[in-house]
Formats: structure tokens, sequence, C-alpha cells
């Protein structure tokens, strides 16, 4: 089939809601277009009313801003060490070195593919062994699995080590009826175009203290002190979400949990169609534990059928993607100190996530899963 004559199935696109225009409409007419104004203050309420348990919220550029503020405020610096998921995007680590600290990257857990307590506490003894004891653990939930949030918060407690929580692919996900969001010492969301919800590209930062949001806030707007004239006694950033895009985030919060639900049905879809398979295996979600499924991901059985799979889906227009290459293993962090069982890696060989946006058609799914049928025969 010739790809062009094909419909595009993308693996995650944007999915507006319908009222995201208003917002926007409205921003425009009263002239709010700086990185400041109602719909900024209204997106930080609303996302606030959502996470619950007293979270406080500062709307950002990127969910990457909010990773680099949020290492800054639990006092990472130069030559420290934090300790990271190493099975995430390139962006839970970046910021890392932007202050001038080491990553040490952590493998994952079967059960949920996110960060292994087992290799967690091992890295920490072994570190402090060494002299030098982290300043910080980056703990993900990948693809809107919850990490084992009991297990890695005891530990973290113990060893008095603060815990910055990636819930840039969570949002809507919760730990035995707690939202995802709201575990770490400061947490972080991502709005990218391919997330549950998106403001084009933003992110958020998400504390239970009022202060340390008030300090993301003067540092994510060029650390201007509070003087008639630019006074800056501190290192700040332009790293404040704009009140256009914040616009779109309102809209997009009054259908999140429809999204959530969307996401969900794509999950059961392929797995009532495809479980059958001895060749593929889902993610189950541990008790406790709800996933907003924000991308369905399938385990094969060799390295092999998963690319047969993705590039036969790539050949009718459909987007497939591998499993997030570990940290470890990325020739950036090549020197990188590293604790490993070898799932992450195993994870990467055999993993394929396959088309999970909210406004996937019936026929669009049906398609996917005939695609892979075939190959299976």
């Amino acid at each position: 089939m010739n790809v062009i004559d094909s419909k595009r199935i993308w693996l995650s696109s944007p999915h507006m809601g319908g009222s995201e225009q208003n917002y926007v409409k409205e921003a425009f007419e009263t002239n709010w277009v700086a990185p400041l104004g109602p719909n900024v203050d209204g997106f930080e309420k609303d996302l606030e009313g959502y996470l619950g348990g007293e979270s406080h919220v500062a709307a950002l550029g990127s969910g990457t801003a909010a990773l680099h503020l949020g290492l800054k405020l639990l006092g990472v610096s130069q030559g420290d060490e934090v300790l990271c998921q190493s099975m995430t995007f390139a962006a839970s680590a970046n910021p890392i070195v932007y202050l001038g600290a080491k990553p040490v990257f952590i493998d994952s857990e079967r059960e949920t593919w996110n960060l292994c307590p087992e290799q967690l506490e091992i890295a920490i003894k072994d570190r402090i062994s060494k002299g030098i004891k982290p300043k910080a653990i980056v703990a993900v939930h990948l693809y809107g699995m919850p990490y084992n949030v009991e297990a890695v918060h005891s530990i973290a407690s113990e060893y008095k080590i603060p815990v910055l929580e990636d819930s840039a692919e969570a949002l809507g996900s919760s730990y035995h009826g707690v939202k995802c969001g709201t575990f770490g010492d400061i947490s972080i969301l991502s709005f990218n175009g391919n997330k549950i919800i998106t403001t084009s590209g933003g992110g958020a930062l998400v504390t239970k203290n009022k202060d340390v949001k008030q300090k993301t806030i003067f540092l994510a707007t060029q650390a201007r002190d509070n003087a008639p004239h630019y006074e800056h006694s501190e290192i700040g950033y332009n790293y404040r979400m704009s009140n256009i895009t914040a616009g779109i985030g309102r809209g997009q919060m009054e259908v999140l949990d429809t999204h959530v639900g969307y996401r969900r049905r794509n999950f059961d879809f392929y797995k009532n169609h495809l479980e059958s398979s001895s060749e593929i295996k889902f993610l189950e979600e541990p008790t406790g534990m709800f996933s907003n499924r924000w991308l369905s991901c399938i385990e094969t059985t060799s390295y092999e059928l998963r690319e047969e799979i993705r590039l036969s889906l790539a050949e009718v227009n459909i987007e497939s993607r591998p499993l997030w290459k570990p940290m470890h293993q990325q020739p950036v962090f090549a020197d990188c100190a590293a604790y490993l069982n070898g799932v992450s890696a195993d994870l990467f060989d055999r993993g394929l996530c396959l088309p999970s946006g909210s406004n996937l058609e019936e026929d669009d799914l049906k398609k996917v899963v005939s695609i892979i049928k075939n190959v299976l025969r």
C-alpha cells in the first residue's frame, strides 16, 4: 500500500475539547498575552482542585523547566549526584546536568516498569559508602503507570533523600486513590502536544508548600527582586507559562477525565483482541494502582518480532515506537554510574508503544489490531 494514500494514525496526537478557543479568544480580547494573567491563575487553580491534597501549582513553559527548577529548589548543585530512573525520556535526566550535577541511573522493576526499590537501596548504600550521599531521587510514572510509591518513598525517607516525582506522563493516574503528581517533595507535570492534555507546550511544578510555589514563580520570571527598577540578587529563568497557552490548558482540564477514559478504552481494546497470543504481553495494573494508560504498550517475545510489527504498521502509515531507550544506554550518559538488573534493557528490546490518542476511532484501533494479527500469523 502507498502510505500517501493511507490516513495517518498517530501515536498520540493532540485532542481538543471544544472550549479552548473561548479562553484563548478572551486572552486576545483583553490583551492578556504575557506570561501572567487570569488564564494562568485559573489553570493553576484548576490543577490544584483536580490534584487535591493541599497542592500548590506553578504553571511553567515546559515539563523540563519544571524538572530543572524542582531540582534547584531541592538544593541540587554542582558536583552533586542525583539518582534517576533509567527507563524514561531524556528530559528526566537532562536537568540534572544543567545544574552541574551527575545522574546515577537506577533500573526498573518488572511489576510497574518503574524505579526498582531494590536497586534504589543498593545504589544509595553504595554511593554513601563511596562518600557521596545522593542529593535527590527522580522517580517517574512511566506511560502513566504509577511507580511503587510506598516502597520508593520509604527508602527515601529512611536515608533522608528528597524525591522529585516526574508525573509528566501520569496526570489522571492514581495510587491507592491519591492522584499522581502529589507524592513528591516536589512533583512535575507536562502538557506537551502528545500528553493526556496539552497546552501545545507547557508544564507545571507541584508542591504542598505555598512558599515553594512563590519561589518557583520568582525564579521562573527572571528572579526579579521587589524594586521599582530591575534588581536581581539571584539567577533567574524565563520559564513562566503564557496566558494564551494557559487558556488552552483551561479548556483541556474540562475534558481531562474523558481523555483518560478514552485512553483506557484503547488499552482495553488492544488487550481484549491480542492477549490470546502467546507472543504479546500487557502491563497490568498492580493492586491499588490506576493508570491513565497515556500510551498502550506491549511486550513481544523478541526484538525481531517487535521490529516486524513496527515496520508493518509503518508500511500502512501507522505510527508506533519502541519503549524508551534506557538512559544508561544513551551515548550522552555513557560515563554515568548505573545500578542494573537488566529489566529496562530487555523491555527496550522487546517493547512497543501502540497508537494511543484519545481521539482514535474504533476503525483506527481495528486497523492496528488487524496488522498485528497478520504479523503474528
